[in-house]
């Protein structure tokens, strides 16, 4: 983590320059084919220093104040933010986080197998941002590195079940999303217990 100059958000994790490893999965929203555009995710699992889990869905947005909160389709995986959509309780504010790629990432086409090409040969940097809720400004606090995956285990990513206690989602649609990530689980047959 590298948070920029400000005030601090109340959250060790934001707040304090660390490094952690995080495990993710790229995928497009809807599955449509390849020659159309279509939304994207990254979906993370990392944890803090504490060993707490946590896990961040993001996907295609804009950044303005609204934009942020609805989908983007995109033809480039590379060429814009992705978001949480809605928004989390960090520490005592209410703020939605996004990865904005980094200066000089390079175009990537938003389709999987050329998002996993990519990889092979490079390292795609993200800085992770929140917004401010007063100013309404983008404030750095890490960067995020995707390389190649280390291995193709399933994990079921859930943000309601896998926070830190100063860093949840709120509780607007909590019972719809809930809904929907345990049956996504039981789809999948993957394990429901939240990981230690």
């Amino acid at each position: 983590m590298r948070p920029e100059p400000g005030p601090l958000w109340g959250v060790n994790w934001l707040d304090t320059p660390g490094s952690y490893p995080a495990t993710g999965r790229w995928s497009r929203a809807l599955g449509l084919p390849d020659a159309l555009p279509d939304g994207a995710g990254i979906a993370l699992r990392t944890t803090d220093a504490e060993g707490h889990p946590l896990d961040l869905l993001m996907t295609t947005a804009g950044s303005g104040r609204l934009s942020r909160h609805l989908p983007r389709a995109r033809w480039s995986a590379t060429s814009g933010p992705y978001s949480t959509l809605l928004s989390y309780e960090v520490g005592t504010r209410t703020c939605v986080i996004a990865a904005f790629p980094a200066r000089g990432t390079p175009p990537v086409p938003a389709t999987p197998s050329r998002f996993a090409q990519a990889l092979a040969h490079l390292t795609l940097r993200f800085e992770l941002r929140a917004q401010d809720p007063f100013s309404g400004a983008w404030r750095t606090f890490g960067i995020l590195s995707l390389r190649e995956p280390a291995d193709d285990t399933p994990i079921a990513f859930d943000p309601y079940r896998n926070h830190l206690p100063d860093l949840r989602p709120t509780a607007r649609f909590a019972r719809l999303r809930t809904t929907a990530y345990t049956g996504s689980r039981e789809g999948r047959h993957a394990p429901s217990e939240r990981l230690r």
